[in-house]
């Protein structure tokens, strides 16, 4: 199969199509000329990929009205009829067939021909649109992830085999490739067909492209160690909402991803689109042969009558995609999901059983010990409060009964009875009143709390104001979400005994500087962070936690001690 040589096609009255069950290691052409036929290469997955199966679908109706010609001419459409409705029903979950089948269908009433022009309409419009969403899809992320080459992860199998020409997914990867975009590409090996690892490792190879095969359970692990700047992934069918079905894995992939903070984009054409299906929850997930995980080239690997649990999709909600791209537009299901600032939060209720959970979280890792730390929340329904874990309470041991009421910018207790907040209420406040958080952590993790307290002993010379942290080269930074994720500068603060000064020079230091990270350190005491929500700024903290660890294990990225300058601060 050479790379312009697509992989189905019509000749001498037949669909012709590459078996993609015996690839990489035998390539061989099916000649289809019957329904039976075709929609047996469907169900097996010698044909596979949304928009190829809603191809053969075409053609296979074509097929049906080619037999079932009368002499004079004219078809018999009730027999054509009822072979669209089992070509349609060959997989369920891909609506792309659905879509083919019908439209082909349209024609039955020009008769035989009129059916098959459709059909090699829909062959060459294939190419076109493959062409326009890879462009635009490559333009997105050009804008996204500029000026340096990108290491990706895929899923699947979306390259010219699951199309007819160009693919989806693996289509972008490949035009990025063109463009010098691409470091690497991480193919899950994507079982239990293995696609990723038969199909989409031979497109890459042949097209000289980096890649390794990535075992499917180690893709959330490379997403959260930083081995990937984006995903890419295609689909089966896309609800009106942005809910999307693709391939069993998906959706796991997409969480990893939004966790994070890695884009997740899907590559699919506006025929995989069903106005009819508001959200994905309505959609009908295909459910393979047991054999498929039980055995292995036909070799029992499960013991005998092992019942299985063999999705071939999974639903993967809008609000965990960054975007989808068609031939003809880009939507963003995240951002249309995302409730407008302070509609359709959850009650302070939950806000703080959310905060008591994560205190205990923190505690098991040994950054909140004893009673040391401090978590807040603004409330659901008065933005000026903010519930804060009350002084003295074990981390281990809180509850939702644990939190404090206070004023959210001046840390006064909103209550004159029950339990106390603790001192360092005033660092969250001094937060809240300079920044747009809705989020506040503070907490003693080890290796942040260690680069702080080396930090100020080196720079004491320069000043006693907070002294500026360097930090450079780390791909984490981008979790901070700075606009420039290359470098950035954290404050570290003075310990003073006077936990009221620490803040009021946090107030100054944030009002003088709206662009500052959201994140400072303490000297010997610790870091906060804070984000829009609790999720937002706890992985705000794991990122600089591990930057920090990463800083002290390699002594070499130790910054350079500033220099001082006329006023006696460090620069």
């Amino acid at each position: 199969m050479n790379a312009h040589q697509p992989s189905l096609y019509w000749e001498d009255g037949a669909i012709v199509t590459t078996d993609q069950r015996v690839l990489p290691h035998t390539h061989r052409q099916l000649r289809l000329r019957t329904v039976d036929e075709t929609i047996e290469a469907i169900t097996t997955l010698a044909v596979r990929g949304a928009p190829a199966i809603g191809l053969a679908g075409a053609l296979g109706v074509a097929l049906s009205a080619q037999r079932h010609r009368r002499p004079d001419g004219s078809l018999d459409e009730p027999a054509v009829r009822a072979d669209a409705r089992r070509l349609a029903a060959a997989r369920p979950t891909a609506v792309n067939l659905e879509w083919a089948v019908h439209r082909v269908l349209a024609r039955i009433g020009e008769g035989h021909r009129a059916v098959l022009d459709e059909g090699l309409a829909m062959l060459r419009e294939d190419a076109e649109v493959n062409g326009a969403m890879v462009r635009r899809a490559a333009d997105l992320l050009d804008d996204l992830l500029p000026d340096r080459p990108l290491r990706l992860l895929t899923h699947c199998n979306t390259g010219r085999l699951a199309t007819t020409a160009i693919g989806t997914a693996l289509g972008v990867i490949l035009e990025l490739a063109t463009r010098g975009r691409v470091a690497e590409v991480l193919v899950d090996e994507t079982r239990p067909l293995l696609q990723g690892a038969r199909l989409t490792a031979w497109e890459l190879r042949e097209a000289g492209v980096p890649h390794r095969v990535c075992v499917d359970s180690a893709a959330a692990a490379a997403i959260a160690t930083g081995l990937v700047d984006c995903v890419l992934v295609g689909a089966d069918r896309i609800a009106v909402n942005g809910d999307v079905a693709n391939k069993i894995g998906t959706y796991g992939l997409a969480v990893a991803a939004d966790r994070s903070q890695v884009p997740f984009l899907v590559i699919a054409p506006e025929s995989t689109r069903d106005p009819a299906l508001p959200t994905g929850a309505g959609i009908t997930i295909e459910q393979r042969a047991a054999a498929e995980v039980t055995e292995f080239a036909g070799t029992p690997v499960a013991p005998a009558g092992t019942a299985v649990f063999n999705p071939a999709f999974d639903v993967t909600p809008g609000e965990l995609i960054t975007a989808i791209v068609s031939e003809s537009r880009v939507q963003r299901p995240r951002e249309a999901a995302a409730p407008p600032p302070g509609a359709d939060l959850p009650d302070d209720g939950q806000l703080a059983a959310e905060v008591a959970a994560m205190s205990r979280a923190l505690y098991a890792r040994d950054w909140m010990p004893g009673t040391s730390g401090n978590i807040s929340v603004r409330s659901a329904t008065d933005p000026k409060t903010a519930l804060i874990t009350a002084s003295g309470r074990d981390k281990g041991e809180l509850t939702d009964r644990d939190l404090v009421a206070v004023h959210a910018e001046t840390a006064d207790p909103l209550a004159s009875d029950g339990p106390r907040p603790s001192a360092e209420t005033a660092v969250h406040a001094a937060v809240y009143r300079t920044t747009d958080a809705r989020a506040v952590i503070h907490v003693h993790a080890p290796h942040t709390t260690a680069v702080a307290g080396r930090w100020a002993r080196e720079t004491t010379a320069a000043g006693t104001g907070p002294a500026p942290l360097p930090l450079r080269a780390f791909e984490l930074l981008k979790g901070l979400g700075l606009a420039d994720p290359s470098a950035t500068e954290v404050p570290v603060f003075p310990n003073h005994a006077d936990v009221g000064r620490i803040a009021t020079e946090v107030a100054d230091h944030l009002r003088d500087r709206p662009e500052a990270p959201p994140a400072l350190l303490i000297a010997d005491h610790g870091i906060t962070v804070w984000g829009r929500d609790l999720a937002q700024a706890r992985n705000r903290l794991e990122c600089l936690e591990a930057i920090c660890r990463l800083v002290l294990l390699d002594d070499g990225n130790w910054p350079a001690r500033p220099a001082p300058t006329p006023e006696g601060n460090p620069a």
